[in-house]
C-alpha cells in the first residue's frame, strides 16, 4: 500500500478484533459434490498451473486466483464483499490469528483431511492456525525470509543483514512493503545490540520500537523500491535496478533459471520466516471444491512440486520422498529431511500483540505496527 490516506484506512480495518471471541461454527462434516468453481487468494507462485489444471480436470473446480502481496491485503480481500468473495486464502502467521478473531474464517474439520496425520508435529496444530483446541485452517509450506544479492556485484558473499543498512549500497537495495518487515530489524538489532534487551522480534515494547523505527528511517533513502509482489523484486533483479534485497527463495528460483546471478543467505543474525495455512471463508460460496483444493495440494506429490518451485518446505513428511523423486536432493536443499530441528531456527510471523511473552503487557500490537511502518515509509 503506497498511498498513505489508503494504508491508514486500512490500519483501522484490519485493527484486530481480540475482545470477540474466536468462531467455533460447526465446520463441514462431509465433502460433497464441487461447486464447480473456487476462489483463492493466495501469496504469488501458490496456484501454478503445474498443479491446478490437474485439479481442475480431477475436481470440476475452476479455480479462480488472486495473488496478494502482503498480509495485510489478504486480510482486506477476505473481508471484502462481506467475506462471500474468496474461498480460500494461503494465510501466513501474521494473519490468521486476525482472521480467526475477525470471524472471516471457518473452523476445518481435520478428520476430512488424510494428510493432516503425516505433518511434523510443529504444524498440526500450531497456535497460530488452532485456538483452544478448534483447527481454523490447515498448515501447508514454510519456509525463510532470505538474503537475495548479486553474486557478481556483491563481493564478498555478505553473511550479515548489515548490508542492507549500509549507505555504500544506497539505491541497490529493495525490501518488502510490509510491517511484518520491522521483525527482520529487529531481529537485527537484537544481536548488534543486545542492551535493547529485544528477545522477541515480534514482542517489541515502545523503546525498542523506537530504536527499530530509527534503524530503517536511516535506510529508507538507501531503498531503490519497496517491493509488493514477489515479481516486483524479481524485476528489479533482472533489469539491474538493485543488487540486493530481503526475499524468499521463490525469488531466487526464479530468477536462477532466468540465468540471472543470484544466490540467497541466511546471515548469522537469524531470519524471520513463513509458515502458510489453507484457510477456508466463513461465508464460502464454494466450500466442497475448498476441501478437495486443500486434500489435493497436501498430498506428497503436490507438497513437494509446490515446495521445488517456491524454494520452501512442505508440511507433509512424506513428501521428502517425492521430492528426490522429481528433483534429485531437493529433500535436503529445502530441509524437508530435518522437520522440527529446522523448523526451530526460523522466527515465524506471527501477528504482534499488547500481551508480551514474558507475562507482561507492554508490547506494541499489530496496529502500532502499521502505523510504524507508514512513519518509516514517510
Amino acid at each position: 500500500m503506497t498511498c498513505l490516506t489508503k494504508a491508514a484506512a486500512m490500519i483501522v480495518s484490519l485493527a484486530l478484533p481480540f475482545a470477540q471471541a474466536a468462531s467455533a461454527a460447526e465446520p463441514l462434516s462431509a465433502i460433497g459434490k464441487g461447486e464447480g468453481a473456487l476462489n483463492i487468494v493466495a501469496w504469488e507462485g501458490y496456484a501454478q498451473d503445474d498443479w491446478v489444471k490437474p485439479f481442475e480436470a480431477k475436481t470440476g473446480c475452476k479455480v479462480n486466483r488472486k495473488y496478494a502481496g502482503s498480509s495485510d491485503e489478504m486480510v482486506a480481500l477476505m473481508r471484502s464483499g462481506g467475506g462471500g468473495q474468496y474461498d480460500l486464502v494461503s494465510a501466513s502467521g501474521d494473519a490468521t490469528l486476525r482472521l480467526i478473531y475477525g470471524h472471516n474464517v471457518q473452523p476445518i474439520n481435520i478428520a476430512l483431511i488424510p494428510a493432516w496425520t503425516n505433518f511434523i508435529p510443529a504444524l498440526q496444530g500450531p497456535s497460530f492456525n488452532t485456538v483452544k483446541g478448534v483447527h481454523y485452517g490447515v498448515s501447508y509450506e514454510w519456509g525463510p525470509n532470505t538474503l537475495l544479492y548479486n553474486t557478481q556485484k556483491v563481493t564478498p558473499v555478505p553473511t550479515s543483514w548489515s548490508v542492507i543498512y549500509d549507505e555504500a549500497n544506497k539505491g541497490k537495495i529493495t525490501v518488502p512493503d510490509n510491517p511484518i518487515q520491522i521483525a527482520d530489524a529487529a531481529l537485527y538489532l537484537s544481536k548488534t545490540d543486545p542492551s535493547l534487551g529485544i528477545t522477541d522480534p515480534y514482542e517489541l515494547t515502545q523503546p525498542q520500537m523506537d530504536a527499530v523505527v530509527t534503524l530503517l528511517k536511516k535506510q529508507r533513502p538507501l531503498i531503490r523500491k519497496y517491493w509488493a509482489l514477489a515479481s516486483d523484486e524479481i524485476d528489479l533483479f533482472r533489469n539491474g535496478d538493485v543488487t540486493l534485497g530481503a526475499a524468499w527463495p521463490y525469488q531466487t528460483n526464479t530468477l536462477q533459471a532466468a540465468k540471472v546471478p543470484v544466490a540467497d543467505t541466511l546471515p548469522t543474525e537469524g531470519v524471520t520466516g513463513w509458515a502458510d495455512t489453507w484457510m477456508v471463508s466463513a461465508k464460502s460460496p464454494h466450500p466442497n471444491c475448498a476441501y478437495e483444493w486443500i486434500n489435493y495440494v497436501t498430498t506428497p506429490y503436490v507438497q513437494a512440486q509446490q515446495a521445488i518451485y517456491f524454494g520452501e518446505t512442505p508440511a507433509n513428511t512424506l513428501a521428502c520422498a517425492e521430492m528426490d523423486k522429481q528433483q534429485a536432493g531437493s529433500c535436503k536443499q529445502y530441509h524437508a529431511d530435518a522437520g522440527a530441528s529446522y523448523f526451530d531456527q526460523i522466527h515465524f510471523w506471527k501477528t504482534p500483540l499488547k500481551a508480551c511473552g514474558n507475562g507482561q503487557s507492554n508490547c506494541l500490537d499489530y496496529g502500532a505496527w502499521q502505523r510504524a511502518w507508514q512513519e518509516i515509509k514517510g
